[in-house]
C-alpha cells in the first residue's frame, strides 16, 4: 500500500494497480516522473471521445448518418460560453497525499480543465497549492487556452508539509479573485478544494470567509478517513462547514485517485450549473429592476432629466450582465412606452446610455394602467427566471385611474414595488402601490433635487428584500 506520514500517524492504503510502480518512502515522496500521465492529457483527433465530450455532446448523437465528420461547435479560443465561471483549483500538496498521488491529482485536474472548455468567453481557471503555506501557482488571467493550462498543471512541483487546507482556502478566497488577477465581474467565483484524507487545520472559519466574499466552495474529498482514523481528524464535520451551502450539491467524493476518469464529467456538470451557485448570488447580481417613469406634462424637461439621473444612479449600483442583474424602463402618460426591456442591454454601459437617451413624452397620468402594462409586457417574459423582480414607480402627481388593483396584481406576480413620489404625488396613492411593509417601500420628496438623497435607501431596500427572500 501507499504509506503516508500524516504528522505522526502512519496511514496505509492499498490501491489497485500498484504493482507496476516503484516503492514510496515513508514521507510519501516518490521522485520518478510518470511518463504515461502526460500523454493521457492531449486531446488529439485520436481521442475522439474526449474531444467530443469536451464540446459537451454525447458521442452517440454527434455523428450525422451521412458519415461526414461534423464541424466542432466549440470555438477553441472563445471556449464554452455556456459555462461562465472563474475557478480556482485548490490542490493538496501535503505529505498526506505524497508525490505519486499528487501526480494522479494533477492528471485528474487536467482532465477537468479539458472538459470545461476553457476560453476567453468560457471558464477561466487558476491553481493554488495547499501545503504548510499556500502558494498561488497561476492566476485566472495567466492562461485562457486549454493547452497552456495543461502545460502549467504538468509543471506544478510537489511541495510537501502539512495539509493546511483551511489556511489555503481562506487565503484563496481573500487574494485570488481580484480584478487585477483576472476575476471577471458578474461571473460566479468557485474554489474546488481537493483533499486527500483530511485537513490538518480548521476549515470552518475559512468557509465563512469564502461565503462573505461571495465564493462558491466545493470540496472533493478522496480516500476519506476510515473508522480507525477518525480519532485523528480535528473536526469530523469539516466538509459541511466549508462548502458554500450544506445541501449535498457542493461536496463530491471519490474513493481513490485511481480510475478517476468517470468522475470528471459529473464534476464538470456541477461546476457549469450557473443556477446552483448560491454563494455568488447577491442582491447586486441577481435582480431585475424595472423603472416606471412618469412622463406627464407637470414634470417639465429639466426635472425629467433629474428623474433619469436618479434612475441611472440606482442602476449603476448593480452588476448588469447577461447572467447578472438586468434593468428595464417604461415611460407613461395616458399611454405607455417601453423604453427598453430586460433582454435589450447586457452591460451596464449600454443600460446607462439607454437611460440617457430616453425622450420626455409629456401628457397625462394613468399610473394604474402603466403598472398593468409593465407587469404583463416587461416582467411577463422573466417571471420564471432566476432573478428576483423589483419595480420602482416614479410619479409627481395624482393618478387618473385606480392604482391599488394593478399594484396588488403586480405583487401577486412576485414583483416587489417601491413607490417614489415627488411634488404633488398623494401619499395615499404611493402607499397603495408599495409592497409591505409600506413604510419602507414608500418614498417622497417635495423637490426633484431631493431624489438624489434617496438613491442609497432604494438600493439598500432592494438588497434587504433580496436577502429576506433567500432566508
Amino acid at each position: 500500500g501507499v504509506i503516508t506520514n500524516t504528522g505522526g500517524a502512519v496511514r496505509v492504503q492499498t490501491l489497485p494497480g500498484q504493482e507496476n510502480y516503484p516503492a514510496v518512502n515513508a514521507n510519501g515522496i516518490q521522485s520518478q516522473v510518470l511518463s504515461r500521465w502526460a500523454s493521457s492529457f492531449s486531446v488529439t483527433a485520436g481521442a475522439k471521445d474526449t474531444a467530443l465530450e469536451a464540446v459537451g455532446r454525447s458521442v452517440s448523437t454527434a455523428r450525422p448518418s451521412t458519415g461526414k465528420r461534423p464541424k466542432k461547435t466549440l470555438d477553441k479560443k472563445v471556449g464554452n460560453k455556456d459555462c461562465k465561471a472563474d475557478i480556482a483549483f485548490l490542490i493538496d500538496g501535503s505529505y498526506n497525499i505524497g508525490q505519486r498521488r499528487f501526480n494522479l491529482q494533477k492528471n485528474f485536474v487536467g482532465k477537468i480543465a479539458v472538459m470545461l472548455g476553457i476560453g476567453t468567453e468560457g471558464p477561466h481557471v487558476g491553481v493554488v497549492q495547499a501545503s504548510e503555506h499556500p502558494k498561488i501557482e497561476f492566476y485566472l488571467k495567466n492562461f485562457t487556452a486549454t493547452k497552456e493550462v495543461l502545460f502549467a498543471i504538468k509543471e506544478l512541483g510537489f511541495r510537501g508539509g502539512n495539509s493546511n487546507t483551511g489556511k489555503a482556502l481562506k487565503y484563496t478566497a481573500q487574494k485570488f479573485f481580484s480584478l487585477e488577477n483576472g476575476a471577471r465581474k458578474g461571473i460566479p467565483k468557485i474554489i474546488v478544494v481537493f483533499l486527500d484524507g483530511w485537513p490538518s487545520d480548521d476549515l470552518e472559519e475559512a468557509g465563512i470567509v469564502a461565503r462573505e466574499f461571495g465564493v462558491n466552495v466545493f470540496i472533493v474529498s478522496v480516500a476519506k478517513p476510515t473508522t480507525e482514523e477518525l480519532g485523528m481528524v480535528q473536526d469530523i464535520g469539516f466538509v459541511d462547514k466549508a462548502v458554500c451551502r450544506n445541501n449535498g450539491f457542493f461536496s463530491y467524493q471519490m474513493p481513490t485517485w485511481f480510475g478517476t476518469t468517470k468522475y470528471v464529467k459529473p464534476l464538470v456538470q456541477k461546476l457549469c450549473s450557473h443556477e446552483q451557485m448560491l454563494c455568488s448570488k447577491t442582491c447586486y447580481n441577481s435582480v431585475n429592476i424595472g423603472f416606471l417613469i412618469d412622463g406627464s406634462s407637470s414634470i417639465g424637461e429639466s426635472n425629467f432629466r433629474l428623474v433619469l439621473e436618479f434612475v441611472s444612479n440606482v442602476a449603476k449600483a448593480f452588476e448588469i450582465s447577461d447572467i447578472g442583474s438586468k434593468v428595464a424602463a417604461v415611460q407613461f402618460t395616458y399611454n405607455q412606452r417601453t423604453e427598453f426591456g430586460f433582454a435589450d442591454h447586457a452591460t451596464k454601459e449600454k443600460v446607462l446610455s439607454a437611460i440617457r437617451n430616453i425622450h420626455y413624452m409629456s401628457g397625462g397620468t394613468a399610473t394604474g394602467d402603466a403598472i398593468s402594462f409593465t407587469t404583463r409586457n416587461v416582467f411577463g417574459p422573466v417571471k420564471d427566471g432566476p432573478n428576483k423582480n423589483f419595480l420602482v414607480v416614479l410619479t409627481d402627481g395624482q393618478s387618473y385611474d385606480d392604482v391599488r388593483g394593478p399594484a396588488a396584481a403586480a405583487q401577486k406576480a412576485g414583483i416587489t414595488v417601491f413607490s417614489v413620489g415627488v411634488a404633488w404625488a398623494p401619499l395615499d396613492d404611493l402607499k397603495d402601490m408599495a409592497s409591505e411593509p409600506r413604510e419602507s417601500h414608500t418614498f417622497f420628496t417635495r423637490e426633484f433635487t431631493g431624489l438624489e438623497q434617496m438613491v442609497p435607501d432604494i438600493i439598500r431596500g432592494i438588497c434587504k428584500d433580496f436577502l429576506d427572500s433567500k432566508q
